[in-house]
C-alpha cells in the first residue's frame, strides 16, 4: 500500500501527458503518440522543478510499464502468416539490419559517442522505431536521456521517409510490391510504413495493396528484435558477471537479464498457435493498442526525466548517425531488390 501512494502521484502524471498525446497520434500518425509523449514530458519537466513527489512513480512507468508495452505488443505478431508472405523480404532485412549496426559500431568510436545512443540508434534505425528502442533500453541499461534522445532521431528520419519515399519510388519506377517491399525494410517505424504505404496507395490507385504488404514486410523486420535483444542481454550479462559485480546467484541474474523478452517470445508464439487454430486476429487486437497506449505513457515519464537543454546540446551527433544509419539502410534496401531482380 505505502508503495503504491509513491507511485501513484507520478503515475497519473504520465497518464494526464499520455491521453492527449494518444489523440494527437491518431490525428498525426506521420508523428505519433510517442513523439508527443516525449515531447510533453520535456515541457513539463522544464516547468516542474520539484519532481520529488512524482519521482517513484515516473520511475516505475519509464522502465516497468516500458516493459509490459513490449509484452503485449507480441500478441500482434503471427509467426505463420509472416513466414509465408516475408520469406522473399528476408534477406533485404537482413541486409538493411546488418548495414544499420555495422554503421552505428563504425561511428560510435569516431565520434565519440555513448555506447548506449549508439545501440538504440543503430536498433531502432533498422528494426522498428520507437518499438525497437523500447524493447531494447532495458536490456542494455540505457537512462531516459539517452533513450529520449534516440527517439528525437528516429522521429526526424520517420517523417522524412514518410514525406519524399513516396515520390523516389516514383521516380525509380518500383512497382506496387516493390515499393511495398522498400517501405517495409527502409522505413523504421510502423506508423511511418504506414503513412508512406497509404500515400502509394493513394497515388497509384492500389486499393490498400500495398499497405497489406509493407504491414507484413515490416511484421517480419520486428521480428529482429528477438535475437538482438537477447543478443544484448547475453553480452550484458557477460559483461557484469566478467566485471565481479555480480555472483553466478540466480537472483542477481534477474536483475541484469531481461525475462520480458521470453515473455515477448512466449507471446508471439500463444498468438501463432490460436490463429493457426481458428482464433480470430482481431481478439489480439486490444492488446496491441494497450501496448501502443504502454509505449506513449512510457515515453511521457522519459520525457519528464529528460533534460531538454542537454538533449539539444548533444544532438548533433545522434543526428549525423541516424542519417547515416538512415541513408545506408535505404541504400542497401535499393541494392538488395535489383540484385534480387525486383528493381
Amino acid at each position: 500500500m505505502e508503495s503504491l501512494k509513491k507511485t501513484l502521484p507520478g503515475l497519473l502524471l504520465c497518464l494526464v501527458l499520455a491521453v492527449p498525446s494518444w489523440l494527437l497520434g491518431h490525428a498525426f500518425p506521420v508523428i505519433g503518440g510517442p513523439v508527443f509523449a516525449i515531447l510533453a514530458g520535456m515541457l513539463v519537466a522544464l516547468i516542474l522543478h520539484d519532481k520529488t513527489p512524482f519521482r517513484a512513480g515516473i520511475a516505475f512507468t519509464s522502465k516497468k510499464v516500458l516493459q509490459y508495452a513490449v509484452i503485449l505488443l507480441s500478441f500482434g505478431l503471427n509467426l505463420s502468416q509472416i513466414a509465408q508472405v516475408g520469406l522473399l523480404s528476408l534477406p533485404i532485412i537482413c541486409t538493411t539490419i546488418t548495414m544499420s549496426l555495422l554503421i552505428a559500431f563504425l561511428l560510435r568510436k569516431r565520434l565519440a559517442m555513448p555506447a548506449n545512443v549508439s545501440v538504440l540508434v543503430g536498433v531502432g534505425s533498422s528494426i522498428c522505431g520507437g518499438s525497437a528502442i523500447a524493447a531494447t533500453a532495458p536490456v542494455i541499461g540505457a537512462d531516459d536521456d539517452e533513450i529520449a534522445q534516440s527517439i528525437s532521431v528516429i522521429f526526424l528520419f520517420n517523417i522524412l521517409a514518410a514525406l519524399f519515399f513516396p515520390t523516389l519510388g516514383g521516380v525509380l519506377g518500383m512497382s506496387n510490391e516493390g515499393f511495398g517491399l522498400f517501405a517495409g525494410t527502409a522505413i523504421n517505424d510502423t506508423s511511418s510504413v504506414t503513412a508512406a504505404a497509404s500515400t502509394w496507395d493513394t497515388l497509384h490507385g492500389t486499393g490498400g495493396s500495398v499497405l497489406a504488404y509493407a504491414t507484413i514486410v515490416k511484421l517480419t523486420r520486428t521480428l529482429a528484435i528477438i535475437p538482438i535483444t537477447l543478443a544484448l542481454a547475453f553480452w550484458r550479462t557477460w559483461q557484469v558477471k566478467r566485471g565481479g559485480q555480480v555472483s553466478n546467484g540466480s537472483f542477481e541474474l534477474k536483475k541484469i537479464f531481461p525475462f520480458f523478452i521470453l515473455f515477448f517470445v512466449l507471446a508471439s508464439i500463444l498468438t501463432t498457435v490460436a490463429t493457426v487454430a481458428g482464433v480470430d486476429p482481431a481478439v489480439f487486437q486490444p492488446f496491441k493498442e494497450l501496448s501502443k497506449f504502454f509505449i506513449i505513457l512510457a515515453m511521457a515519464a522519459i520525457g519528464l526525466n529528460t533534460d531538454l537543454v542537454k538533449l539539444i546540446k548533444n544532438g548533433s551527433k545522434p543526428i549525423f548517425m541516424g542519417a547515416c544509419c538512415w541513408a545506408g539502410i535505404t541504400a542497401a534496401s535499393l541494392v538488395m531488390q535489383h540484385l534480387e531482380g525486383l528493381l
